[in-house]
């Protein structure tokens, strides 16, 4: 199989559920114009996003990795009127694109975005006490992603959704003599997630227009 017939099946899906989005097309062009680079979640996985923020009935998220708010609008997109998503984003032009994106969607009154690095940022929610998240959603540098897990297990509760995105990297995660930095991060990042009592977690790969990749998804059993 190829990876032609891999977007041609996800071009099908996204014509036959999904159906035309002139807001999420816009954000897209407006990233590209703004030179982001074009890693943003496929449509149907958006979709697939925003149906596990609605069945885990959401109303608090948090998204590590922001880049140009187009998973962010996905996610916004399951929250009750009266929710709250924090948005986290290191690269100031990044975040410019994204609140654009996130104001021409309608979710600024939702969406918090915090810059900086992004430890630095959950260190500074911990500190603040905020209320625990009841999804999470990790999409950023894959070197980090194991600490990003751990940080993510203080600011949550009990039945929180963990989901973390780009964990197969092309099937390199089964070479364990890669060095390359993302592939031993997400094997990192999966090593810790078998090593977490406090979690019940699995991991699926996927392909698409997206290529060979994968998510790991986990529930927290006791924070």
């Amino acid at each position: 199989m190829s990876n032609d017939l891999w977007t041609a099946v996800d071009l099908y899906l996204n014509q036959t559920l999904l159906g035309p989005d002139l807001v999420l097309d816009a954000a897209l062009e407006a990233n590209a114009a703004g030179g982001l680079p074009a890693i943003d979640v496929a449509p149907n996985q958006g979709k697939f996003l925003c149906l596990l923020a609605q069945i885990a009935g959401a109303r608090r998220i948090l998204e590590i990795g922001t880049l140009g708010g187009y998973s962010t609008t996905w996610l916004a997109r399951a929250l009750p009127p009266d929710g709250h998503l924090v948005t986290l984003e290191l690269d100031p032009k990044h975040a410019e694109v994204a609140l654009s994106n996130i104001a021409r969607a309608g979710f600024s009154s939702l969406v918090e975005l915090r810059l900086g690095p992004a430890l630095d940022s959950l260190a500074q929610l911990h500190s603040e006490h905020v209320q625990p998240f009841d999804l999470i959603f990790i999409d950023a540098d894959k070197p980090s992603y194991a600490d990003y897990l751990h940080a993510a297990l203080k600011l949550s509760r009990p039945g929180t959704v963990i989901l973390a995105d780009n964990v197969v990297r092309d099937g390199l995660i089964i070479n364990a003599d890669s060095t390359d930095p993302a592939v031993l991060g997400a094997r990192h990042f999966l090593q810790a997630l078998a090593a977490e009592p406090r979690l019940s977690s699995a991991a699926l790969q996927t392909v698409g227009s997206k290529g060979h990749d994968g998510f790991a998804l986990a529930r927290v059993l006791t924070p």
